[in-house]
């Protein structure tokens, strides 16, 4: 199965930046690492940035990227030695080394699209597990039973679910839920968080997984495993919740500052809100 691969890099060929591709039948468009030359660039289903020499430059290249509406999985190619300065403030859904072989290429960018798809369908809910989100209806149900979320609760779901697995820091869910004009502190990120985890329930709270100094993150359900006594194991993600989160009544007036002043709500917001003077 064949992927169209969008590939920014100075280079002329795919072949001088990840051998590998010209040996798939994937196919690759090279395009100058430009923010101004992906306006032309037209559909595709991956990004390829060429990380091996410029590192600063293609940071911020795949950060622009991976804070785009569209939720295009990005790649970044990078040499062994800038393996230790990949981070998560780079927001890339994977890393290859220019010496990787088609098998394991091939098998990365299949992986990132088929999941891409399954999370995304253009117009349908997102599922992910027992969670289907319907951006139409504004509604999320967890095993089939509406969860009562506020609207900026129901945008931050959706936000973490459609990118499951990739971490955000609070700036960022700020920036891409809240938007630019909002001038509230990073904490109401902190309070929205435990208020989600709290409606999720005991057993669910752990999709929403907590990364130390870094930020939030979307975990995708795995089968609970069990031990001698039979009792369920709880998820790694469970052990870092709330590690973060200050006490939740010292920013109340945050959250609820956050969740106001919005009009066109969706119908299980609405009930927060009094009638306009």
């Amino acid at each position: 199965m064949s992927s169209d691969l969008l590939l920014l890099s100075n280079e002329s060929d795919c072949e001088s930046v990840l051998p590998a591709l010209s040996l798939l039948p994937h196919r690759v468009r090279v395009i100058g690492p430009d923010s101004s030359a992906l306006v032309t660039a037209g559909g595709h289903e991956l990004v390829v940035v060429d990380a091996r020499d410029n590192l600063a430059n293609a940071r911020n290249l795949c950060r622009m990227l991976s804070s785009g509406s569209a939720g295009v999985p990005v790649f970044a190619v990078v040499n062994e030695g800038g393996l230790v300065v990949v981070n998560a403030e780079w927001g890339v859904d994977d890393v290859l080394l220019p010496t990787a072989g088609p098998a394991e290429v091939d098998a990365r960018i299949r992986l990132r699209t088929a999941q891409r798809g399954a999370d995304s369908v253009a117009g349908g809910p997102v599922t992910v597990g027992d969670l289907v989100i319907e951006d139409e209806t504004y509604t999320a149900r967890l095993k089939g039973k509406a969860l009562e979320l506020t609207y900026k609760e129901f945008e931050l779901l959706k936000h973490l679910a459609t990118h499951a697995g990739r971490v955000f820091t609070r700036v960022q869910l700020l920036q891409e839920v809240w938007g630019y004009d909002f001038f509230g502190g990073t904490r109401t990120v902190d309070v929205h968080i435990r208020r989600l985890r709290a409606k999720l329930g005991p057993e669910h709270e752990a999709m929403i997984g907590t990364v130390r100094s870094v930020g939030y993150k979307f975990v995708r359900p795995s089968r609970p495993s069990r031990d001698s006594s039979g009792s369920r194991r709880a998820d790694s993600a469970a052990q870092q919740e709330g590690a973060d989160l200050p006490p939740l009544a010292e920013q109340e007036s945050d959250a609820e500052a956050a969740d106001s002043g919005h009009d066109g709500l969706p119908r299980q917001a609405e009930r927060e809100y009094s009638a306009p003077h």
